[in-house]
C-alpha cells in the first residue's frame, strides 16, 4: 500500500519537473537563437514605446464621415474601440488608446512595434467594392511633357513606306502636331486638354446623362479622366498616402503594388456589410492548396444580396468585355485585388486574392474584421516616448514582492516549523513557473508586463501561501483528532483540495470578469492574477501534495518529531489525551478509548468486520443463485 502511494506521488512530481525543464529549455533556445530574450517584455509604463497622435478629418464625403462635417464624441469612442481591437488582434498588449481634449486620438504602443502594427493605427481601413470600368495594361505614372517630347522624337525619326496610305500619313501628322503642342505644356494643362472632351474649357464632375447601372461608362466624367491622367501609380510615397474616395462617383485608383491604374464605378458594397474576415490558405476549384494566402469574406444579409446582384451584372461581360467583368476590392483608395466574376455568388461568401503572405493576409483580415473607422485620420505626429513610470518603479515593485515573500516564509517557519520547507519549495516552483510562463507568453503572443501586472504577481504570493495554510491546517486537524500522519495527510488532502479549488475558482472568475470589462493596465493586473492562480492550482496538486506524501518516508517527518510540524504534543494532542469523538463518545490519542481498544486496534477491528460482512454477502449471493437453479 505504501509503495502504491509513493508511485502515485512520484508521477505528478516528475511530470511537473519535466514541464518546467521543457519550458526552461525552450526559453534558453529562443534566447540563444535571438528570437526572444530571457527577460519578459515590458509594457509602456516600464519601457516606453511609440506614440501616434491622430487628428480626425471629417468631410462632406459620404465614403468617410457619412456626410457629416462635425466630429462627435461617439465617433471618437467608436474609432478608439476599433483601433484597440485591431492592436489587440495583432498581438500587442498593454497599448494605451485614449482621446485628447475630445478631438484627437492618442495611441501609445509599447516597445518597438512593427510597421504592420503601425499601419493598423495609421490606416482607416475603409473598404469598398467597385466595378471596374477602365484599366491600364501595366504600371502607369502621371502624364507629363517628357512623354510627348519622347513621342515627338519617335515620330520624327520614323521613316514611312513609299506607298504609305494618305490616311495613315495624316494621322501621324496629327499625332506629331499634338505631341509638339503638349511637349510645351505643364502636366496639369495636358491633363485638362485631354479630359475636356466637349472643349468648353471646364471639367465637369457630373455624368452627361443618367447611367443605366454601375458598369456604364457614363459614370466617367471629365473630372474622372483628369484624375486618371494625373494619378501616378509609380510613386511609392503617393501610393502609401492614398485615402478613401467619394462613394457616389467614378474614381481613378491604383493597385496596391502600383502595377495597374483603374477607373472604377461608384461604390457597389461597403466594407461595413462584411460580417466576418479570416485569413486562410488559398484553395483552387478542386479544393487543393495553391501555396498562396487569401482573405475569406462573409457578408451580412444585406451585403450578400447586393453581392449577388453585382455578380449577376458583371457575369454578362465575361465574354464581351473582360475588363468590365472584374470587381475591384478597394482598401483606403487602393485596389487590393480585382478578380473576374466566374459565376453567380448567392451566399455572400467571397475571397480576396493577391500577393499575400500569412502576415499580410492576417493584417488585412484584422482590419476588415473590426470594421472601418467612422472617420479618416491624419497622423499629426509619430514619436518615440520614454517610460511613463520607469525602471525605478519596477525595482520598487520587485523589492516589495521580495519583502513580502520573506515575511511569508518567516511566518511559515514560525508557525509550521519543518513544513515550511515544503512551503518554501512550493513557492520557489510557483515563482519559476510564473517567470517561465510570462517570458514564453512574451515570446509567443507579445505579452508585456506592466506595473499593475507586477502587482498581480505580488498578490499571487498570498494566494499560493493561502493554499498551503489550508492544506497544512487540515492535516493538523486530523493529527489533533488522533489520526496517524499517513492518514492525516490523505484525509486532510481530501478535505483541503475542495476548499482550495473553490477559493481559486473565485479568484479566476474575478480575474476573467475584470479582464473582459477593463482596459489597459487593469487588464494586465487581471491577466497575471488569473495566470498565477492557475499556476497555484498546478503547484498544489502536482508538487505540494506529492512532496507531502513522500516526506512521510523520512523518519523526522513520518514519526512526527519535534519541530517537524507534525509533533502531536505541540499541536495540542499529546499521547493519552482524551478527545470528544461525537455522539457522546470519547477517545484517547494514541491509547484506548472507553471500549479498551486503541485507535489502531479499533480501526483494524472495523476493517476485519467489513471483510467478514463482505464474505458473508458473497456466500448468501452464491446460495441464492444455487436455489434458483
Amino acid at each position: 500500500m505504501a509503495d502504491t502511494r509513493t508511485k502515485k506521488a512520484r508521477r505528478p512530481l516528475i511530470a511537473s519537473m519535466v514541464m518546467l525543464l521543457a519550458a526552461a529549455i525552450a526559453l534558453a533556445v529562443g534566447s540563444i537563437s535571438g528570437k526572444t530574450s530571457l527577460r519578459p517584455n515590458l509594457a509602456l509604463d516600464l519601457e516606453g514605446g511609440t506614440q501616434l497622435i491622430l487628428t480626425p478629418q471629417a468631410t462632406d464625403d459620404a465614403s468617410t464621415s457619412g456626410g457629416r462635417t462635425e466630429v462627435t464624441s461617439d465617433d471618437l469612442a467608436q474609432a478608439i474601440e476599433i483601433i484597440r481591437q485591431r492592436v489587440d488582434a495583432s498581438g500587442v498588449s498593454e497599448a494605451e488608446i485614449t482621446s485628447q481634449g475630445g478631438e484627437n486620438i492618442v495611441v501609445s504602443l509599447p516597445g518597438n512595434p512593427s510597421e504592420e502594427t503601425l499601419n493598423l493605427v495609421r490606416k482607416s481601413a475603409f473598404m469598398v467594392f467597385r466595378s471596374v470600368l477602365q484599366v491600364s495594361a501595366g504600371a502607369d505614372g502621371a502624364i507629363s511633357p517628357e512623354f510627348f517630347k519622347a513621342q515627338v522624337k519617335q515620330i520624327e525619326a520614323y521613316t514611312p513606306e513609299p506607298n504609305e496610305p494618305a490616311e495613315q500619313k495624316q494621322q501621324r501628322e496629327e499625332q506629331l502636331a499634338q505631341a509638339r503642342e503638349f511637349s510645351n505644356l505643364t502636366a496639369e494643362q495636358i491633363a485638362t486638354k485631354l479630359a475636356d472632351t466637349n472643349k468648353d474649357g471646364q471639367l465637369s464632375d457630373q455624368p452627361a446623362k443618367q447611367p443605366e447601372n454601375n458598369s456604364s461608362d457614363e459614370w466617367i466624367t471629365e473630372q474622372t479622366w483628369y484624375d486618371y491622367y494625373m494619378l501616378n501609380c509609380t510613386d511609392a510615397r503617393r501610393l502609401a498616402e492614398q485615402t478613401a474616395k467619394p462613394a457616389d462617383r467614378a474614381v481613378a485608383a491604383c493597385s496596391t503594388d502600383g502595377s495597374q491604374k483603374y477607373i472604377l464605378s461608384p461604390v457597389d458594397i461597403t466594407g461595413t456589410e462584411i460580417s466576418q474576415a479570416v485569413a486562410a490558405p488559398q484553395q483552387n476549384q478542386a479544393g487543393g492548396l495553391t501555396g498562396k494566402w487569401a482573405v475569406e469574406l462573409k457578408f451580412n444579409d444585406a451585403g450578400a444580396q447586393k453581392f449577388f446582384d453585382v455578380s449577376k451584372r458583371l457575369l454578362d461581360f465575361r465574354q464581351s468585355n473582360p475588363t468590365k467583368n472584374r470587381f475591384a476590392i478597394v482598401l483606403d483608395g487602393s485596389v487590393v485585388s480585382a478578380p473576374g466574376i466566374e459565376g453567380l455568388i448567392p451566399n455572400g461568401n467571397a475571397q480576396i486574392t493577391g500577393d499575400f503572405n500569412p502576415q499580410s493576409a492576417r493584417l488585412l483580415a484584422n482590419q476588415l474584421q473590426f470594421g472601418s473607422l467612422p472617420l479618416t485620420f491624419k497622423v499629426e505626429s509619430e514619436q518615440k516616448i520614454s517610460a511613463t513610470l520607469g525602471s525605478d518603479h519596477l525595482e520598487k515593485g520587485l523589492w516589495a514582492g521580495l519583502i513580502g515573500l520573506i515575511l511569508v516564509v518567516v511566518y511559515l517557519a514560525w508557525s509550521y516549523h519543518g513544513l515550511s520547507l515544503v512551503a518554501l519549495g512550493s513557492l520557489t516552483v510557483a515563482a519559476l513557473a510564473t517567470y517561465l510562463s510570462v517570458a514564453l507568453l512574451s515570446w509567443g503572443m507579445g505579452y508585456r508586463l506592466s506595473l499593475p501586472g507586477v502587482t498581480g504577481l505580488i498578490i499571487s504570493i498570498g494566494i499560493t501561501a493561502d493554499s498551503f495554510i489550508v492544506y497544512f491546517e487540515r492535516i493538523r486537524d486530523e493529527v489533533r483528532e488522533g489520526a496517524s500522519l499517513l492518514q492525516a495527510v490523505e484525509v486532510g488532502w481530501e478535505h483541503a483540495k475542495s476548499t482550495i479549488l473553490i477559493s481559486d475558482a473565485v479568484n479566476i472568475l474575478a480575474a476573467v470578469i475584470l479582464y473582459v470589462l477593463a482596459v489597459g493596465g487593469v487588464q494586465g493586473f487581471a491577466f497575471t492574477l488569473g495566470l498565477t492562480t492557475l499556476i497555484d492550482l498546478a503547484v498544489i496538486f502536482m508538487f505540494t501534495h506529492p512532496v507531502m506524501t513522500l516526506l512521510l518516508k523520512i523518519p523526522f517527518f513520518g514519526q512526527g518529531k519535534r519541530w517537524s510540524g507534525f509533533d502531536a504534543e505541540t499541536l495540542g494532542a499529546p499521547e493519552g489525551k482524551v478527545i470528544y469523538a461525537g455522539r457522546g463518545r470519547v477517545k484517547t490519542v494514541g491509547g484506548a478509548d472507553e471500549s479498551g481498544m486503541t485507535i489502531a486496534e479499533r480501526r483494524a477491528a472495523r476493517r476485519a468486520q467489513r471483510e467478514e460482512e463482505s464474505v458473508i454477502a458473497e456466500d448468501d449471493a452464491a446460495e441464492a443463485k444455487e436455489n434458483v437453479k
